[in-house]
């Protein structure tokens, strides 16, 4: 299996419009971003000490939630490519099982976007630094290498789930890319979430990697958050936070970190199991 999922590994890698395409989404949100959607947002918080810090902290967490769906939606084309060219026939003629083979798909899809989301997280801390931010502590490093890791191993159970329907190159490039195209929306990234209509706010909170994104800005941004939320009411301070995305809130009941990551646990498990059902079934 080990050496199946080097092959996989470098067959990604070497492919660098695979690689560039994983973070053509993470890439959008950033122009976007820098062109004119941080100013707008910034403005809208008039009274708030450092807005564009905390908005930054705000966008670069989305983008660390975003990058382990794409990258692995990225890194699963090499299966789909193995199966229009047939050549997983000559796979199966080798000592490796189909399980060793499955498996080869799925570890390296998670190595890769694990290698993507931390590629994202150096550039985002870089980015904020020159901004004028501070560098991230240790512990906080680890708490957000914690999330990467359960947000990655939930991505990638749904990309493969995804995934497992197609048997073509056209079918899967259309289902990736739609997915990059609606990942920005479904996380709450290219808008706040309290700036959507109740119906997609919804949609948004019962999406997946949305939880990911939560965790993240509340490690990235709770310090700033604090501190600018000192001299204003504690109201005034969760509506804000609602709206950003900050923290779900379902009519009274606001989700806490441990409702976030069992939710990650159960869908990545979830969707985990449907994918190898989708598989066994197709072979049959």
């Amino acid at each position: 299996m080990m050496v199946f999922t080097k092959r996989n590994l470098l067959v990604f890698f070497r492919d660098k419009a695979a690689v560039f395409f994983s973070l053509l989404a993470s890439l959008i949100i950033v122009v976007l971003y820098l062109l004119f959607l941080g100013d707008v947002w910034s403005n809208s918080f008039p009274g708030i000490e450092n807005a564009r810090s905390i908005m930054d902290s705000w966008i670069m967490a989305g983008l660390i939630a975003v990058t382990p769906f794409t990258a692995a939606m990225g890194a699963f084309g090499t299966m789909i490519t193995d199966r229009t060219s047939k050549i997983y026939k000559d796979f199966y003629c080798s000592p490796v099982s189909r399980f060793g083979i499955t498996s080869g798909y799925i570890v390296s899809s998670f190595i890769i976007g694990v290698i993507l989301s931390l590629f994202t997280l150096v550039l985002a801390q870089g980015y904020i630094l020159i901004q004028g931010g501070e560098l991230i502590s240790f512990l906080v490093f680890v708490k957000i290498l914690g999330i990467i890791l359960l947000s990655t191993f939930m991505s990638t159970s749904f990309a493969f789930f995804i995934v497992s329907f197609f048997n073509s190159q056209n079918g899967f490039a259309t289902a990736s890319t739609i997915s990059g195209t609606l990942i920005g929306f479904l996380t709450g990234i290219y808008l706040p979430i309290g700036m959507l209509p109740n119906a997609v706010q919804y949609i948004i909170k019962f999406f997946p990697v949305s939880h990911s994104a939560v965790l993240l800005r509340q490690i990235m941004m709770g310090k700033m958050m604090d501190k600018a939320f000192e001299q204003i009411p504690v109201e005034a301070a969760d509506e804000i936070k609602q709206m950003l995305g900050v923290v779900f809130k379902f009519n009274e009941y606001t989700m806490t970190p441990s409702v976030h990551l069992l939710i990650l646990i159960v869908t990545g498990t979830l969707f985990f199991g449907l994918a190898l059902l989708s598989m066994s079934r197709k072979k049959k």
